[in-house]
Parts: structure tokens; C-alpha cells; sequence
């Protein structure tokens, strides 16, 4: 499947590749596109192709396999900082397994100390999940595709304390900001995620609708002529409206600068 999304990204992107073993082989299949791939070897690391790709002007980044600790931490740095978007593949059997594996494997790499952290890290990073299942009978198919929204840390403390007349009503204040401060510390939700599209006998349904912020980032990636198809695919199925801010410009008469200093002289 990550070969055929190739031939959906715009020719205008240029593609960089990273393996631990050349498998994708997507120069032959796809000739006329700008693609670099690279491996490790011996004497040259990951890490050092990567930096190398940093330089070569890349619009998109690819992880032909996250199997190995050192790898999920090439993902996260190429996915934050290297590129458009990262594309990867992966043998988690559901999401929050998926974020479980990449925290993992960051704490093992030794890039982070704190759980919580390495947690956050990755889920700024996942968008979208392209789930592949394989039946008994050997047929492959896209089982769903699962978006991941970050939670924002919002200031929930108050001083409601202040207003309270009697100790006991400025205990009670000075308790729920208490709560919300350990509940931050102990047991804070990092992600939340959802299925935008799930395959549900022999057809797909379409049943929850992608956040705001991935829709308007995905229409301005958009070339112009995909942008009315997409627009009306999301108004359609969620009846949202995606219309673009259009600025008049006014076409009067330009008034010049006036100038300024001393008024010329004049003769008498």
C-alpha cells in the first residue's frame, strides 16, 4: 500500500527515503519522480543519512519500516522537523498499541527519560492510522483509518478562593484546583482518537468526521484543482463549509506619498 500512495502525492514533492534494508524499490517503479533513498551500512548509520537528507531540500519523508528502537526515533525527528509529512509503516494491531510501541522504543533509544514526554512526542507526530488486515483466506484490506488529536494542557486552575466568604466554601475551591493539578501530574489524557472510516460488511462507512485543524491543514496542501472535489466530499459527509477568505482589493486611484522637509524657496 505505501508504494501505490506514491503515485498520489504531487509530482512537485520530492520524496526521501530511509532503510534499514531497500525493499519500497520506488526509483524503478516510479522513474520520473525526485527520489533519494538511502540504507545504513557498516560504516554510515541512519542517523547520518538522515542528516544528510535534511540538506537535500525533501518535501517528504518515508520510514520503509519502524521494527527497531533506533528507527522510531528517525521517524519522530524527520516527522517534526524534516519534512511535510512522514509516511511509515508499522505491525501494531490497534492505535493506542501503535503509541505504546513508538514511547517505548523512544525510552529504550534512550531520546527521553519521562514517559509522559516520550507519550506526548509521538502523538504530535500521528495524524492518521491506515489499518491493513490480512484474512484467513489471504485477502488484504484497509480495516479502518484512525485520526489521533492531541490534547491541549489548558489552565484549568481558578482563584474562585478569593470570592468565598467562609473557610469552608475557600477549602473547597483550594480541593478542585488540587484535583485538576494532580490529575495533571498522575493521570493526564495526552490523546484522544477516533475512526474516520471503518469496513463493516463488505462496504465502508464513513463515520466520524476529521478535526478542523487536519482539514484546513490538508486543503491548503491541496492543489487548486482537488480543492472543490474536496470540499464538496466534506460538506457532503459532515456538512461542513471549507471556503477560502477572499480579499477584495479596490481598484482606485494610488495616492502618492507626500513629501516631506522644508517648502522650496520661493523668489520675490
Amino acid at each position: 500500500m505505501l508504494m501505490a500512495m506514491i503515485e498520489n502525492i504531487y509530482e512537485t514533492m520530492n520524496l526521501r527515503i530511509t532503510e534499514t534494508a531497500f525493499e519500497l524499490h520506488l526509483r524503478k517503479i516510479y522513474p520520473t519522480r525526485n527520489i533519494l533513498s538511502m540504507r545504513e551500512t557498516e560504516t554510515i548509520s541512519g542517523q547520518d543519512c538522515l542528516d544528510v537528507q535534511k540538506k537535500t531540500d525533501g518535501s517528504v519523508n518515508i520510514i520503509g519500516e519502524v521494527a527497531t528502537d533506533p528507527v522510531a526515533s528517525w521517524m519522530i525527528q524527520s516527522a517534526q522537523v524534516a519534512s511535510k509529512f512522514t509516511l511509515f509503516t508499522h505491525h501494531a494491531k490497534t492505535f493506542p498499541d501503535l503509541v505504546t510501541a513508538l514511547r517505548n522504543s523512544m525510552l529504550r533509544a534512550g531520546v527521553f527519560k519521562d514517559e509522559k514526554t516520550a507519550e506526548e512526542q509521538v502523538v504530535q507526530v500521528l495524524n492518521f492510522d491506515i489499518h491493513l488486515v490480512k484474512d484467513f483466506r489471504g485477502r488484504r484490506y484497509i480495516e479502518r483509518v484512525t485520526e489521533c488529536i492531541p490534547v491541549e494542557n489548558k489552565n484549568e486552575y481558578t482563584f474562585d478562593h478569593r470570592n468565598q466568604k467562609t473557610l469552608e466554601g475557600k477549602f473547597d475551591k483550594f480541593f478542585d484546583n488540587a484535583t485538576h493539578y494532580f490529575t495533571k501530574t498522575t493521570d493526564r489524557q495526552l490523546y484522544v482518537y477516533r475512526n474516520i472510516l471503518e469496513y463493516v460488511d463488505g462496504e465502508y462507512i464513513i463515520t466520524n468526521p476529521i478535526s478542523d485543524k487536519n482539514l484546513i491543514e490538508m486543503r491548503n496542501n491541496m492543489d487548486e484543482s482537488d480543492v472543490d472535489d474536496f470540499d464538496e466530499f466534506v460538506e457532503r459527509h459532515w456538512g461542513k463549509h471549507l471556503k477560502r477568505e477572499t480579499v477584495e482589493v479596490s481598484a482606485g486611484v494610488e495616492e502618492k506619498p507626500k513629501k516631506r522637509g522644508r517648502k522650496p524657496k520661493t523668489e520675490i
